[in-house]
């Protein structure tokens, strides 16, 4: 009930503007989003690798109906890019981008429009020496997007996809793309979805994440383990002892299970961290609190501590 009340508020504009106005909420928000621009980007960008851990930068934005907008994010990308040259990153640390922040939804060509923006986000990336990764969204939006992947890759054969555990759907996507040189991060969902398209009970999405682990580890691609599940990480390493270490690598995201994180890079796994950056963090806000109780717990309890 607490998820679903969450992830509902994540899309209400109403609410959104209350949590922005509340001075108290800053403070929590930078637990799990490294700053608003691109030099908060590119300083914590900096120390995670410092130990040893990799980077995922996510131009936090989604929903966009404005061309005028989508544009802005991709110059935006091409910025964060010249800049992770320059700081000498590009060799630990890629993008994430969400389609629907580029123009998915755009009303007149949003499928094009959103092709040709990331198609310029990629061909960036590969200039600078690093990789694109495709988030995604809600089951609206899965063809679509593994639709935009397929058309990237024909040029951009590195270009990441991202599988969602809870969709029914999933363990298929995962036999397509669990072929040579297909990057596929699998992590199990955080949007509200409906009963006929998704696993509702957390028990049933677990055994799906299980199955669908199984099916990229033995394929001949390149896994991403997105979880912080210890039970699903165990499962993944177990799944993984006789593939090389750089043929796969687990994924967290920026303010959860630090000490994890750096526990499994200092265990000679490869570790990355989705690090989201930007003005735009409410919906990312909220759906980090809809995925775990403890992250709500951490949230009141700064709240009442900071007031």
């Amino acid at each position: 009930m607490l998820r679903s009340t969450l992830l509902a508020a994540s899309r209400s504009e109403a609410i959104r503007e209350l949590v922005e106005r509340t001075p108290l909420t800053r403070p929590v928000v930078k637990r799990f989003i490294s700053g608003d621009d691109v030099d908060a980007a590119v300083a914590t960008t900096g120390e995670v690798l410092a130990d040893g851990r990799y980077v995922t930068l996510d131009h936090l934005g989604e929903d966009t109906r404005d061309a005028e907008q989508a544009t802005a994010t991709v110059e935006a990308y091409l910025d964060l890019l010249r800049r992770l040259e320059l700081a000498g990153h590009t060799d630990r640390a890629e993008v994430s981008v969400k389609l629907s922040a580029v123009g998915q939804f755009l009303p007149v060509d949003g499928e094009k429009i959103a092709l040709e923006n990331a198609r310029r986000i990629c061909a960036a990336a590969g200039a600078v020496g690093t990789t694109v990764t495709l988030d995604m969204e809600d089951h609206t939006t899965t063809d679509s997007t593994l639709g935009i992947l397929h058309e990237l890759r024909v040029d951009f054969p590195w270009v990441g996809a991202v599988l969602q555990a809870y969709l029914r759907r999933t363990e298929q996507d995962c036999r397509d793309l669990a072929h040579a040189g297909s990057r596929v991060r699998l992590c199990k969902g955080a949007y509200k979805e409906p009963a006929s398209v998704a696993f509702q009970d957390k028990a049933d999405v677990d055994l799906s994440y299980v199955r669908c682990l199984k099916v990229l580890m033995a394929g001949e691609g390149y896994p991403m383990v997105a979880s912080h599940d210890p039970r699903l990480i165990a499962i993944a390493t177990e799944l993984a002892k006789d593939r090389p270490r750089d043929s796969y690598e687990f994924q967290m995201l920026y303010g959860i299970r630090p000490d994890e994180q750096r526990r499994i890079a200092a265990a000679g796994h490869r570790m990355r961290v989705y690090v989201p950056y930007g003005d735009e963090w409410y919906g990312y806000f909220m759906r980090r609190l809809a995925e775990r109780p403890a992250n709500v717990a951490f949230f009141l309890r700064s709240l009442i501590t900071t007031g």
